[in-house]
């Protein structure tokens, strides 16, 4: 989130998350309700970002199915939710799922998403079946918080029956209807839409890091939660881009293509003192590795593509703009996309010179 955004999320709220409850004392429905009683409208979903949507698909309605998959819907608003993919989808294709938006406030995941859409899925529709879902927790994105308007952290709801590992910084939480809606959808009409073709090549979901995860959103869970928040164990926020790997998909050269893309457009995060990124080891430079996303509840791990991984960028740093950080979501997902091809393209080589 920018500093300008923070400090209108900051300015409209009318009481900090971690204020709210009893310390030492999980949040019930009342708390719930206090909190997202208290989080206050900044930017608007239907005027920014949906009217971009159509733009796209009157841009070239030739290219660009536009679906409302779903609603998802709190007390005062309701919002549709719209996946744009590509059409006369081909067997002879992979298929590609780009996602943004998960956590509705990290801005240039839904500007990356939208940016892609306007600019690159032309080139690469030729060699791609493609989805995109560019905002998928429209109240998050208004009013710039972490979580859907349950309290309920939207990238660890995709595995509610996940295990719970004491003392993992990713555990995963209770389904959401924003979780809940885009499974449905991928299962259903995306999974007859593929047929005999129905296997995902690639999904990139497109996320940042902030000082807020830090500041606000750390606190707030540990108040949600019933835990004491200790002020002395903070995480170090790394300052530049990087990529969060499942350690059941390595592809390690798939990585590196994706990070020298980016750090054409803006830099790539350095480790702490410990060698570590957002507390997890490392497989190369910008590269942090953690368990199955699918277990853990992240977005990255709803399908089973071989090539997955989830962005970040830090948006708050002095050295990167607004435009940068989604012009880095952008070099990521053509930085990966061209690797596919470059593989793909091989392989169909050797295999025409062995015939």
């Amino acid at each position: 989130m920018s500093t300008a955004l923070q400090a209108a999320s900051t300015l409209a709220t009318t009481i900090a998350s971690s204020d709210i409850g009893t310390p030492g004392k999980a949040w019930g429905v009342t708390e719930i309700k206090q909190w997202r009683d208290t989080r206050v409208k900044v930017r608007s979903y239907l005027e920014d970002v949906v009217p971009r949507i159509e733009s796209i698909r009157k841009s070239n309605e030739e290219l660009y199915d536009v679906v409302q998959y779903e609603s998802s819907s709190c007390s005062s608003s309701e919002f549709p939710l719209f996946a744009i993919k590509t059409k006369n989808w081909s067997k002879e294709k992979p298929n590609v799922l780009i996602t943004g938006g998960v956590h509705g406030y990290e801005t240039s995941g839904v500007e990356g998403a939208l940016l892609f859409l306007e600019s690159k899925v032309p080139h690469y529709s030729q060699h791609f079946n493609i989805v995109v879902t560019p905002c998928i927790s429209p109240w998050g994105y208004e009013r710039i918080q972490r979580w859907t308007s349950k309290g309920v952290d939207p990238n660890r709801s995709f595995n509610p029956d996940g295990d719970i590992v004491e003392g993992r910084s990713f555990n995963p939480e209770a389904a959401t209807e924003e979780s809940a809606a885009l499974i449905k959808f991928l299962r259903g009409d995306i999974k007859t839409l593929m047929g005999d073709n129905n296997d995902w090549i690639c999904h990139i979901d497109l996320h940042e890091t902030t000082d807020s995860d830090e500041t606000e959103f750390r606190p707030a869970k540990a108040a949600r939660d019933g835990r004491i928040c200790d002020p002395n164990e903070k995480e170090e926020i790394p300052d530049g881009f990087y990529l969060v790997q499942d350690e059941t998909s390595p592809m390690e050269t798939w990585f590196t293509a994706m990070i020298d893309a980016v750090r054409k457009v803006t830099h790539i995060a350095p480790t702490d003192q410990d060698g570590l990124l957002i507390g997890e080891k490392i497989s190369q430079e910008g590269v942090c590795v953690i368990p199955r996303k699918k277990d853990l509840g992240l977005c990255a791990g709803v399908t089973d593509a071989p090539y997955r991984t989830t962005t970040e960028v830090y948006p708050d740093s002095p050295n990167a703009t607004p435009e940068q950080c989604n012009e880095a979501q952008v070099a990521c997902i053509t930085g990966g996309l061209d690797h596919i091809l470059s593989v793909l393209e091989n392989k169909k080589k050797r295999k025409n010179e062995n015939e």
